[in-house]
């Protein structure tokens, strides 16, 4: 790896350090009201890779017209996505203790407001990639050069739409469209080879049409390489990303019990312990 390279890598990892410290501290202040943990945490390198350095940005407005769009289809794992959107400085550290707290802008599933880069509404599963092509179409034909990243959950793709969706997007030449998969192999109630195995994720995307690669969904350098490869190709890209549901936490690796679920002040003390001695 080049010095270049290495200095993207380091800063994004950074930047995923203060994704799982506010994924934490925003936990913990919703108390009782719990929140969608382990989606959020399996998702922190590829958010953070798109937010500290691959998609176009300008931190000072959020409403740029040529910004790349974001939709965060697997919407319950909105932590990371306000973590990352603080990060970037649309959100502000106090605004995130106010999550899942009354009068709040920042709920459970991710409400429209663009002044805080929250682009799209978001919760219902399976909805998120039709929307991505929808403003993906729209790019192209108001000659606007952004593109869009769409995060999936594995457990989402058991919904129809995300395939109708995946067949749709190579039909429009959709080469602006990214989709990454969290396949993270849980969902709400349990595993997904025990409720609907969804099983060759990478021969079934690309049988749609889909520009396809599997990788480590937690190494940053091996996602950079996969958006600087793929991005003079005449197709919509698919990425595979395999995870660990509620990584980075020894008490709610590949944890389920950790998909909705309280952080008490004794688990965000030993999490903290855990982040900084990494």
């Amino acid at each position: 790896m080049t010095i270049e390279a290495n200095s993207k890598v380091e800063k994004i990892k950074k930047f995923a350090f203060n994704v799982r410290k506010n994924i934490l501290d925003m936990a913990v202040s919703a108390g009782s009201s719990s929140a969608h943990f382990g989606g959020a945490l399996s998702i922190t390198e590829i958010v953070s890779t798109l937010f500290a350095y691959q998609m176009k940005i300008d931190k000072k407005n959020a409403n740029w017209e040529e910004r790349d769009r974001f939709i965060l289809s697997k919407g319950h794992a909105c932590l990371a996505y306000y973590a990352a959107l603080c990060e970037v400085g649309y959100i502000s550290k106090a605004e995130l203790k106010t999550f899942e707290k009354n009068d709040t802008n920042l709920l459970g599933h991710p409400v429209i407001n663009k002044n805080l880069g929250i682009d799209f509404s978001n919760g219902s599963l399976g909805m998120g990639l039709s929307l991505g092509i929808g403003v993906a179409v729209s790019s192209k034909k108001k000659k606007k050069n952004f593109n869009v990243y769409v995060v999936v959950g594995d457990g989402e793709c058991n919904e129809g739409s995300v395939w109708e969706a995946a067949m749709a997007a190579p039909n429009f030449k959709l080469n602006n469209l990214y989709v990454i998969i969290d396949k993270n192999n849980y969902q709400q109630t349990g595993s997904n080879k025990e409720i609907m195995n969804v099983e060759n994720l990478k021969d079934k995307w690309e049988s749609f049409g889909w520009y396809t690669t599997e990788l480590d969904g937690h190494n940053i350098e091996q996602l950079l390489n996969f958006f600087n490869e793929s991005k003079n190709i005449n197709k919509p890209k698919a990425i595979v990303a395999n995870t660990i549901k509620g990584k980075g936490f020894s008490f709610s690796e590949n944890n389920n019990d950790w998909h909705h679920s309280i952080l008490s002040k004794s688990f965000h003390e030993k999490a903290l312990k855990e982040l900084i001695e990494k």
